[in-house]
């Protein structure tokens, strides 16, 4: 998207104005590429609205520009500031919407009904926490931000973005109850200007059992000082808006990631079972000479403890059995996924999970050069994952997190590359399987130094193809966990090989700064990447029951 005629510019009372210079309004907004399709019946679900208990809330995507600026932020490009617009009767707006200006407009805010008496009020001021009016920046007109100031045992959960010097109504936003409110945190940067900085916010507490709940507010920080507001709660831990199981296997058809191996890749995904039959084994400690075979549905594997490093799994003994699990079963390969409530159960995460009897060598960029790393990153039993965030208002998908070894990220979905409808497409790194939305090398690293993490369209799997739903708590004793899932030890040895000693291999023919730039990255690698720990299994990573890390 381009920055427009930066050259058309006019000066107005001390304020750098813009013409043709771009700002969001709802004409750019974001769609899907396929309408949403009708849900199958059954509880709130996608009904639009939800019970957070007393409070009703609605999720507004219809938003009306009110002010923007055109420097600053990512890209520098500046922001657009919205307020929700065609609301329902007897709702109202908790504050105004920011979005940067480098991608599409897809947003919303939330607006809530009082159903219980008392749980909304009006503010009883407003306090001016910034004004754009003697600031040289490009932006259309004015803008001011105003904090409500709440009554007495209320809290005020946003900010009202206006072009006037004239305080808002009173009556133009809603304060919330204390015992309905939960404490916020600011998140992504949106944009910043003169000691001002504009965050996204999100709860503080996230995961399965967290009751706070995501309002769509901006939290803002002048000259370092933050401003206090509050996210939503949900009181009564309802989860009567999350899908059941028909309309939780509808989302995965709707949404099911298609996802890209590349082309030179030679270690692919297998199902579990798969993995079982083909040879795999458990060893104990103390009885390493001695290890079994695994039933094809793990009834043999052991059930309860920690991971003590009393078990662990390892490919076959036989040379030639050995190199054919290495290289997995593609065609058979299984998706395993979780559903689990997220943002006080006003969402729906769907954990897609893959397992990769290996992972392969890792290359590092250097500069002007690609090298090979030996065996560094090679281990057995590879987890890796990509996680849906739907939201339970209307179904919609609001964005992916990509796993990328110890970390990761989250792309909105107006930034996904969509095929067949709405499928996002997913790329897997090169023998790593780490998680990418582009094609490209995905360095790991700093400048030109970092773990190549190369991505390409070679050999194609549907999730949709071959799912099996593994957990989901919230539905009861309606998801039969496999026996598999409870194992909490290691899915593969700790390494057999002396990293140290791959190090010197490699760093051979370097010269000094490169040695020391590639021992760093490679040390800084996630233990079960090095292979120093074997990896454990998804019910056992904090993300299982937690938030995803970014």
């Amino acid at each position: 998207m381009g920055g427009g005629n930066l050259n058309a510019t006019f000066l107005v009372d001390n304020i750098t104005s813009t013409k043709n210079i771009m700002s969001l309004s709802i004409d750019d907004a974001f769609c899907l590429p396929s309408p949403l399709p009708t849900w199958p019946s059954g509880g709130c679900f996608a009904s639009g609205f939800i019970d957070l208990g007393g409070l009703q809330v609605s999720q507004i995507s219809s938003l009306t520009k009110v002010w923007s600026t055109h420097e600053g932020g990512p890209d520098n490009l500046g922001a657009t500031f919205f307020e929700p617009s065609n609301i329902p009767n007897g709702f109202f707006m908790f504050g105004s919407y920011t979005q940067t200006n480098n991608i599409p407009l897809f947003g919303w805010t939330l607006a809530g009904r009082d159903t219980s008496r008392g749980t909304l009020k009006m503010p009883t001021d407003y306090t001016l926490v910034w004004s754009s009016h003697n600031l040289k920046i490009k932006q259309d007109g004015v803008g001011y931000i105003w904090l409500p100031i709440p009554p007495e045992g209320y809290k005020a959960i946003g900010h009202v973005v206006t072009t006037s010097p004239q305080k808002p109504s009173l009556d133009k936003v809603r304060c919330v109850r204390d015992d309905l409110t939960d404490v916020c945190e600011s998140h992504d940067w949106i944009w910043g200007t003169n000691g001002l900085n504009v965050y996204s916010s999100r709860p503080r507490d996230r995961g399965v059992r967290a009751l706070g709940v995501a309002t769509g507010a901006f939290m803002v920080q002048n000259n370092g000082a933050a401003e206090s507001l509050a996210c939503l709660k949900n009181v009564k831990s309802d989860i009567s808006a999350m899908p059941n199981l028909n309309q939780v296997k509808a989302l995965v058809q709707a949404y099911s990631p298609l996802i890209y191996f590349h082309p030179d890749e030679e270690y692919y995904p297998s199902s579990v079972t798969w993995f079982f039959q083909n040879g795999a084994l458990l060893y104990t400690k103390g009885q390493e000479s001695s290890p079994v075979g695994i039933h094809p549905t793990g009834s043999n594997l052991p059930q309860d403890g920690s991971n003590d490093g009393a078990y662990w799994l390892d490919l076959p003994i036989d040379d030639a059995a050995k190199t054919n699990v290495k290289k997995g079963d593609l065609q058979g390969a299984t998706a395993y996924l979780h559903v689990k409530p997220m943002f006080g159960a006003t969402y729906t995460d769907i954990a897609v999970w893959l397992f990769y009897p290996f992972n392969g060598p890792a290359k590092a960029k250097l500069e002007f050069m690609t090298i090979s790393l030996g065996k560094i990153g090679e281990h057995v039993g590879d987890w890796e994952h990509v996680t849906l965030r739907i939201s339970n208002f209307n179904g919609e998908l609001q964005g992916i997190y990509f796993s990328q070894h110890s970390g990761g990220i989250w792309v909105r979905a107006s930034q996904l590359e969509f095929q067949n409808g709405n499928k996002p497409v997913v790329y897997s790194s090169l023998h790593g399987h780490a998680a990418y939305p582009e094609l490209g090398k995905n360095l790991q690293g700093s400048g030109d130094v970092g773990i190549r993490n190369d991505t390409g369209k070679g050999k194609l799997m549907d999730i949709g193809a071959n799912f099996l739903i593994v957990a989901a708590e919230y539905l009861g004793s309606t998801i039969v966990e496999p026996v598999w899932l409870n194992y909490g030890r290691e899915w593969g040895p700790k390494i057999s090989y002396d990293i140290s000693k791959e190090l010197r291999k490699v760093e051979r023919f370097m010269i000094g700064k490169l040695k020391k730039a590639i021992e760093k990255i490679v040390r800084d690698l996630p233990n079960e990447v090095l292979g120093e720990e074997g990896p454990i299994g998804p019910k056992f990573k904090d993300m299982w029951s937690g938030d995803e890390r970014g």
